[in-house]
């Protein structure tokens, strides 16, 4: 029996970077809010997704003013966040099924493409997590700050870039798998899914991510997305 597919989408953070009064996921690009770009993104591509959207309890109601301004019509379940971006995605997978597929996806990557998602999915017809990833083109420095918030060197040896991925979003998973591991206590070296995933000991597979899908995180990030799209 073919396994179900939800999406959720982690949209309770506060977004300061973005140095706007407006939460960045409310933020309109051209004319959308950017979280309505991201939800639309995967029910295009997958027209039978359930949705699963995470906000802040203080932004609920503002983010249903703004689904119905901008007419979107896709059935969702509101779920309210946490303190972190784990338990805010902890709290999700309690509304998740077991003998689910879950796609977990930050609300502020808007440009993913169908295909990507489309093929994501397929590909977990055969493995257990999935993680979108990219090389990394920069040259890499190993360097930290001082007290006084200089950058110095660290004195390590500087990381090889060639064996160096930046991961992205959605992270894909077997939802009975992935709510065991969100079981785990809360730890700061948990900075993606994934990093639970591998935690409490589900292989993870990769597959080649997407120059354009993009985090939102700063005006000018705001700014690229316009001209992307």
């Amino acid at each position: 029996m073919e396994r179900k597919k939800y999406v959720i989408f982690t949209a309770a953070g506060s977004g300061t970077r973005m140095k706007s009064q407006e939460p960045k996921q409310f933020l309109l690009l051209k004319g959308r809010p950017v979280l309505m770009w991201s939800i639309l993104d995967f029910v295009m591509a997958c027209p039978d997704v359930n949705v699963v959207t995470v906000l802040p309890a203080s932004h609920i109601g503002r983010w249903e003013e703004l689904c119905i301004k901008h007419a979107l019509d896709v059935p969702q379940k509101i779920v309210k966040g946490g303190i972190t971006r784990f338990h805010s995605v902890r709290n999700a997978l309690k509304v998740i099924p077991d003998g689910a597929i879950v796609a977990i996806h930050d609300g502020v990557r808007p440009l993913i493409s169908q295909d990507l998602i489309r093929a994501m999915f397929d590909r977990m017809q055969s493995c257990r997590a999935l993680v979108p990833v990219l090389p990394v083109t920069d040259t890499l420095k190993s360097l930290t700050r001082d007290a006084s918030g200089n950058i110095i060197p660290t004195g390590e040896p500087d990381p090889d870039r060639s064996r160096v991925y930046g991961a992205q979003t959605p992270q894909m998973f077997l939802s009975e798998e992935i709510k065991a591991a969100y079981g785990l206590p809360f730890d700061t070296s948990y900075t993606d899914d994934a990093s639970v995933a591998a935690k409490y000991g589900i292989p993870l597979s990769y597959i080649e991510g997407e120059r354009n899908n993009i985090k939102l995180t700063t005006p000018e990030d705001l700014s690229l997305a316009e001209f992307l799209i």
